[in-house]
């Protein structure tokens, strides 16, 4: 029945054979949810983040993620990261918010692995500054075909930020980069090329 539930709140979400209709939606997440359904749970909590179909409720919000975040899903994880970062819902909470990425991150997250990255890299002012953390999160990401983190990749290599500098491996990364239709890349590649 849960199944049912939620699969009939993803077509009034995404109005597949439906008109689209955020609030039913609302109310098949929330019967799927309340039976445990950890997409229903994430699904609902996105609703409440996003204010579809229910007022914005950060704390609510926060209240499905967890639920799904613990029984290991990967998008409520990566979203209740993204709560505690930037204190919605939740009091800040940096550490936890790394806590939760790394666990959608090891589960294969593409956004979390690149936000890891970020974190590592951009930690500058602190202790936590891990470039050997940043790469290894932005190669991840990277691999899996996110431009930006790809674009990072580039700029450590053209840099010799964490890594030896080599030029050859900057312009692959660009070149994905600039594949994948990130507008910064294109010019970089010619700066590293010497155009």
């Amino acid at each position: 029945m849960e199944l049912l539930s939620y699969n009939l709140g993803r077509c009034y979400y995404w109005g597949l054979g439906v008109a689209q209709d955020y609030e039913q939606a609302v109310h098949w997440f929330r019967k799927a949810a309340e039976q445990g359904d950890a997409d229903a749970q994430f699904s609902l909590g996105r609703c409440y983040y996003l204010g579809f179909g229910v007022s914005q409720d950060y704390e609510q919000a926060v209240h499905w993620f967890r639920k799904a975040a613990e029984q290991n899903d990967a998008d409520a994880q990566f979203a209740l990261g993204r709560c505690y970062y930037k204190g919605e819902g939740v009091p800040e909470d940096k550490q936890e918010a790394v806590y939760w990425y790394r666990e959608a991150a090891e589960q294969g997250n593409a956004s979390a692995r690149f936000v890891l990255g970020l974190h590592y890299d951009y930690e500058a002012e602190s202790e936590n500054q891990d470039y050997e953390q940043a790469i290894y999160w932005h190669r991840k990401a990277a691999e899996q075909g996110r431009p930006c983190a790809q674009y990072n990749l580039g700029y450590y290599y053209r840099e010799g930020y964490g890594v030896s500098q080599d030029l050859e491996q900057a312009i692959y990364w660009y070149s994905k980069s600039s594949r994948a239709r990130e507008y910064l890349c294109s010019g970089s590649i010619g700066r590293v090329a010497g155009k």
